[in-house]
C-alpha cells in the first residue's frame, strides 16, 4: 500500500479548485438581482452608474478567475499575485453592487487561504512570453482605443449622442474605467452590437495578456559543451542500460542532482520526459527524482520518466508518482544461447537456407566506408517510406551517429547489402543491444531470422553476457484481472490493434530467441496528466 507524506499534500490544487468555484460565484452573482431590502439601503449610498459598472466588473473578474484557476492549480507565482488582486476587487465589488456579504466573505476567505499558503507558489512564468504578451497587450489596447473612438465618431447616428472626436475617445475610455455608462444609449441594433464589440475586443486582449503571464517556462537554451561532457562522464561510470547511450544524444537536456546523478530529458507539451531512470549512484535515486520534480515544478512543467526499470519503483511512488507498465524488454542470455535444440530449428533452417543462397553477414567497425553508408542510406530510405523516423528513445539514421557504432549487414550472393542493424554498447553490465534494424522491401523469407541469429552469435564472440532485443511494446501488460484498469485497457488495444501496430507480431519474432522478459514502466504524475504525457511522447518521436 502506498505511503503518503506531508510533502505530497498539494494545497495549491485545492486552492485552484476553490478559485474556479469563486469564478462561478462571480458569474452567477453578476447576473442575479440584489435582494430588495439590501438594494433600498444601497441606493441611498452608491449611485446607479457605479453599481452597474461594478456588476460588469464582477463578471469580468469571474472570467479572469477561470483563467487564473489553472495557474493556481499549477502553483504559479504570477497567477497567485494576480488572483490576490482580483479577489480583493471582487470582495469589494460584491459589497458595492448589492451588499452581497456572502460572496464577499467567500472571496476574502479564499484570499486569506492564498496568503497562508504563499510559499507553495513557486512556479515561474516564461519571461520572453510575458514580454511578448505585454507588448501585444499594449498594441491591442491602442487598437481598441482607436477602434472605439473611430466607431463612436463615425457611427454616432446609431446612438442618442452625437460624438465629437474627443467625446468618442472619452466614451471608449469610460467603458474600460467605469465599465458602464447609462448615458450611452444605442438607437439601433447595429449600435448595440458595436458597443458590445468594444467590450469583446477589450476582454479578448486582456485574456490573451493573462494567458501570456501564465505561460510555462519554455526550454530555449541548449546544453553547453561542459554539461554534455559532465553527463557523458556520469553515464560512463553509472550507465546500466542501453538507454544510457541515447541519453547523450543532441535532443536531450540535462539535470544534475546534488548527489551526483544526471537526468536526461526532452521537453514537449509542458512535460519534461526523462529517458529511463536517473543515472548515478543507486543511493541517490530518490533524492535525484525529488530534486528533478522540484525543478520541473518551478518551471511549471510536469515530469515523467519513460522506459524505467523496476528497480526504482518505490522511489518514484515515494515521490508521489504513478507507474504504468508499458511493455517488456527482451534480454537474451548469451552465456546459454545456442542455435542447437528443437526450439531453435526454425532459426537454423532460415540460416541454412540463406547461406545456401549465398547470403552472408559481415561486421563493420566504425568509422565506416562512405560507400557502405551510401548503401545503408538507400535501404533506410526505402524502409522508412511512409513511416515516421522514431527518435528520442532510439537512434536514427544519421551518419555521425552510425560512425560511432558497429554495423552488421546482410549481403546477397552478389555482395549487395540488403539488410543491416547497428549495435549499441551498454556501459556496466556487459550488454549489447540492437538499435536500427532496416532492410529493403524484397527479401527471401527468413532473412531477419538470419540477421538476428548472426547478431547474437557476434555478441557471444565479442564476450558480451546479454543481448538486448529492446522493448516489446505492451507485452505482458494488463493480462490478469488484478492489473490496473488502464493496463487492462492497453491489453485490449494490444490484442485488437495489430493491423496497424503489429505489437504481437514483433513480440512473437523476439520470442523465437528465448529471451528473458524484463518489465518497463512509464512513470507519470497522476491520471489526469496521462494524456499530456502521451502527447509529449508522440511529439518527441517515441
Amino acid at each position: 500500500m502506498q505511503k503518503w507524506h506531508l510533502d505530497q499534500i498539494r494545497p495549491e490544487r485545492l486552492l485552484g479548485l476553490l478559485t474556479g468555484g469563486m469564478a462561478l460565484v462571480n458569474l452567477i452573482s453578476a447576473v442575479t438581482p440584489a435582494l430588495k431590502e439590501r438594494l433600498v439601503l444601497l441606493e441611498e449610498i452608491v449611485p446607479l452608474q457605479v453599481r452597474a459598472g461594478t456588476r460588469l466588473a464582477t463578471a469580468l473578474a469571474g472570467f479572469a478567475l477561470i483563467l487564473l484557476a489553472a495557474g493556481i492549480w499549477r502553483g504559479k507565482r504570477t497567477a497567485w499575485m494576480i488572483t490576490l488582486a482580483v479577489l480583493a476587487v471582487s470582495s469589494v465589488g460584491h459589497l458595492i453592487k448589492g451588499f452581497d456579504f456572502e460572496e464577499a466573505s467567500l472571496a476574502a476567505i479564499l484570499l486569506i487561504g492564498l496568503v497562508v499558503f504563499r510559499g507553495r507558489f513557486k512556479a515561474r512564468s516564461d519571461a520572453p512570453t510575458i514580454e511578448r504578451g505585454l507588448r501585444t497587450l499594449g498594441l491591442a489596447l491602442a487598437f481598441t482605443l482607436v477602434y472605439g473612438t473611430a466607431g463612436f465618431y463615425l457611427l454616432d447616428k446609431h446612438f442618442a449622442i452625437h460624438f465629437s472626436l474627443w467625446q468618442a475617445a472619452g466614451q471608449t475610455l469610460r467603458m474600460f474605467t467605469e465599465f458602464s455608462d447609462p448615458g450611452l444609449i444605442a438607437t439601433t441594433r447595429f449600435g448595440r452590437y458595436f458597443a458590445f464589440s468594444v467590450y469583446l475586443i477589450g476582454a479578448a486582449t486582456g485574456g490573451f495578456a493573462l494567458l501570456a503571464l501564465l505561460a510555462p517556462v519554455l526550454l530555449r537554451r541548449q546544453p553547453e559543451r561542459s554539461e554534455r561532457e559532465r553527463a557523458a562522464e556520469i553515464v560512463r561510470q553509472h550507465g546500466r542500460t542501453v538507454l544510457a547511450r541515447f541519453c547523450l544524444f543532441e535532443d536531450k537536456h540535462f539535470f544534475f542532482s546534488p548527489g551526483g546523478s544526471v537526468i536526461a530529458y526532452a521537453y514537449s507539451n509542458r512535460t519534461a520526459v526523462v529517458l529511463g531512470d536517473p543515472i548515478g549512484p543507486r543511493e541517490d535515486a530518490l533524492a535525484a527524482v525529488k530534486a528533478f520534480q522540484d525543478f520541473c515544478f518551478r518551471n511549471d512543467w510536469q515530469a515523467a520518466f519513460y522506459q524505467t526499470l523496476p528497480d526504482y519503483l518505490e522511489a518514484y511512488r515515494s515521490a508521489g508518482f504513478k507507474a504504468l507498465k508499458i511493455g517488456e524488454e527482451a534480454l537474451v542470455d548469451l552465456q546459454s544461447f545456442t542455435l542447437k535444440g528443437s526450439e531453435m530449428k526454425p532459426i537454423r533452417n532460415s540460416v541454412s537456407k540463406l547461406e545456401r543462397l549465398g547470403y552472408r553477414c559481415q561486421l563493420s567497425q566504425p568509422p565506416h566506408d562512405a560507400v557502405l553508408l551510401d548503401r545503408l542510406q538507400q535501404i533506410s530510405d526505402e524502409w522508412l517510406e511512409g513511416r515516421k523516423e522514431m527518435k528520442y528513445s532510439l537512434g536514427w539514421f544519421e551518419r555521425g551517429y552510425l560512425n560511432t557504432t558497429p554495423i552488421l549487414s546482410v549481403q546477397d550472393a552478389q555482395g549487395q547489402v540488403v539488410a543491416f542493424a547497428n549495435l549499441v554498447d551498454e556501459y556496466q553490465n556487459r550488454e549489447l543491444a540492437v538499435d536500427l534494424m532496416r532492410h529493403q522491401h524484397e527479401l527471401p523469407a527468413g532473412t531477419m531470422d538470419y540477421l538476428f541469429a548472426s547478431l547474437l552469435q557476434t555478441a557471444q564472440q565479442m564476450g558480451y553476457q546479454r543481448f538486448n532485443l529492446v522493448l516489446s511494446g505492451l507485452a505482458g501488460v494488463g493480462e490478469t484481472s488484478s492489473d490496473p484498469a488502464i493496463e487492462q485497457a492497453l491489453h485490449y488495444f494490444y490484442t485488437h490493434a495489430n493491423t496497424a501496430y503489429n505489437f504481437r507480431g514483433l513480440h512473437s519474432f523476439k520470442e523465437k530467441f528465448a529471451p528473458d522478459w524484463s518489465p518497463r514502466y512509464l512513470i507519470y504524475p497522476n491520471l489526469p496528466s496521462l494524456p499530456m504525457v502521451a502527447v509529449a511522447l508522440n511529439d518527441l518521436g517515441s
